[in-house]
């Protein structure tokens, strides 16, 4: 996936941000939920097509940041079967105002929806109160200007623009589906709570950043249904939080985190390093600007697929994504037919597969867990993610009692594109070390508590599992809401595959 061709895709502008002040060096806490009822399930077709406009922006790489550490555990929800959404809220201003962002991995800027934004939802099917920033309103608050350092990082990665009238740092994103944001940033405060490795917690604690106040929302950011007050987004370039926070010092290069994947949700989200002896590591690829990976080999039953390696190299239309926005995971196109026909033959016996929908499904009359073999996706590193039924299988509806159950990992049709998504990364400890330029990851139960590494004497701090104390109203569809991060993404991907899009 070329950036250039991405630059050109998405129209950006960024602010610049004076130095951030900050009160605290420990880690700081924040929130997920989930999005939907747990008893509905909808179809493959329309998982992807959330994951269509899920998928987004292209990421950019930018140097480590400098030095201690700030860790934020969080709290959330996720349920693949019923499409669920991570979102946290994040306190700005003074006085601090609590927003809600839906957390991307596909994207760097955080955005909220300003008070003179043009589109922005004012309600949402979610039942928590959506709010909008007001500069004026914060006595903390100032505008970023052309001149701003930051805003001329910004301008090399595409995230922000310059207005000439008033010398102010913009941005515009336009999305594949038509739809779009702008506005402008501004630098003010990030409040958050803190815990040192004595297990404390201290409240009151903030940074200096810079952030993107949106003055226009349109297509489907404008619906209402499960509408958010914005984007978190956790990019590698210069204006994503992560790389303000590490440049002033605040915390490290590093974010972590562990989603749930039953019904009851959960999880945590660490702006720092979650430690784990069992925790292994690969290295990102270089210069590209996703969290790329590089896949050498699957194993089915301990039995390495006929795959040619060269299908999983990374290039400019082809490589190996992490991607915790993405709703299911998608498999290389040449490498799609082996894996799925790999564990039909290892379950043929034990079940009756079925098509459904142009899906490989199977019906199923005990547990998987006893049925379907493990899978291992192996990295370079000697790093191997290994797959259990539940993470590349999705339970669809039953038939005369029995359980039908489907491949959840989809083909990347004429492409070979690989993108792990929460399908795959939940019930997981995933690390982004974005310092040392690797990702790590470890089977874990995400209900428990985490150690996280403060950089200190006293070692790490636990972090326990949490939600947003918030009620989400019950819904009978899929849920519609469109990561502003996702969107770029699919664009990308949907040129790649020979159709504009995205």
């Amino acid at each position: 996936m070329a950036a250039t061709f991405l630059a050109k895709l998405l129209i950006t502008a960024v602010v610049l941000l004076p130095s951030a002040v900050v009160l605290c060096s420990f880690p700081a806490t924040l929130t997920l939920e989930r999005a939907f009822p747990t008893n509905h399930r909808v179809e493959l077709s329309q998982l992807r097509a959330r994951d269509g406009v899920r998928h987004g922006r292209m990421l950019q790489q930018s140097s480590s940041g400098g030095g201690g550490v700030i860790n934020f555990p969080v709290g959330g929800t996720f349920d693949p079967y019923i499409v669920g959404l991570y979102f946290t809220s994040v306190k700005l201003g003074t006085p601090a105002t609590e927003f809600y962002v839906q957390i991307d991995t596909g994207s760097d800027v955080l955005w909220v929806g300003c008070n003179s934004c043009n589109g922005c939802p004012k309600s949402t099917g979610l039942k928590i109160q959506l709010k909008s920033f007001d500069p004026k309103s914060s006595s903390t608050a100032s505008l970023v200007s052309c001149s701003d350092k930051i805003c001329s990082l910004g301008l090399q990665t595409q995230d922000s623009s310059c207005d000439a009238k008033d010398k102010q740092c913009t941005y515009g994103f336009k999305y594949g589906d038509g739809s779009e944001t702008s506005g402008y940033y501004v630098s003010d405060l990030l409040h958050f709570d803190t815990a040192g490795g004595g297990q404390s917690v201290t409240s009151n604690s903030s940074a200096n950043i810079v952030f993107g106040c949106s003055t226009l929302a349109t297509g489907v950011l404008q619906k209402t249904d499960r509408a958010v007050d914005g984007i978190f987004g956790f990019g590698q370039q210069e204006l994503s939080v992560i790389s303000q926070l590490s440049s002033q010092g605040v915390a490290p290069k590093v974010f972590s985190h562990c989603f749930k994947g039953d019904d009851t949700g959960g999880g945590i989200l660490v702006l720092g390093e979650i430690v784990d002896p069992n925790i292994v590591y690969s290295p990102l690829v270089q210069n590209q600007p996703h969290y790329n990976l590089n896949l050498e080999s699957i194993s089915v039953n301990g039995q390495t697929l006929a795959i040619d390696p060269s299908v999983f190299s990374t290039s400019s239309n082809q490589g190996t994504i992490v991607d915790s926005g993405t709703t299911l995971a998608y498999l290389a196109e040449d490498a799609y037919d082996p894996f799925v026909n790999a564990i039909t033959s290892a379950v043929s016996q034990s079940v009756t597969p079925v098509t459904s929908q142009g899906e490989q499904c199977y019906i199923v009359t005990s547990s998987i867990t006893g049925i379907f073999p493990q899978v291992n996706l192996n990295f370079a590193g000697n790093a191997s993610l290994i797959l259990r039924p539940e993470d590349y299988l999705l339970q669809q509806n039953t038939v005369s009692g029995d359980e039908v159950w489907c491949i959840g990992i989809q083909k990347s049709d004429g492409q070979d594109i690989t993108v792990l998504g929460d399908l795959i990364l939940k019930d997981k400890i995933i690390v982004y070390d974005l310092a040392n330029q690797r990702i790590g990851w470890t089977q874990y139960d995400c209900s428990t508590s985490v150690n996280v590494s403060t950089n200190t004497s006293r070692g790490t701090a636990s972090v326990n599992a949490g939600s947003i104390n918030v009620s989400s109203s019950a819904c009978s569809e899929p849920f519609k809401l469109v990561p502003i991060s996702m969107v770029a993404f699919l664009v990308h991907i949907s040129v790649i595959y020979i159709f504009p899009f995205l």
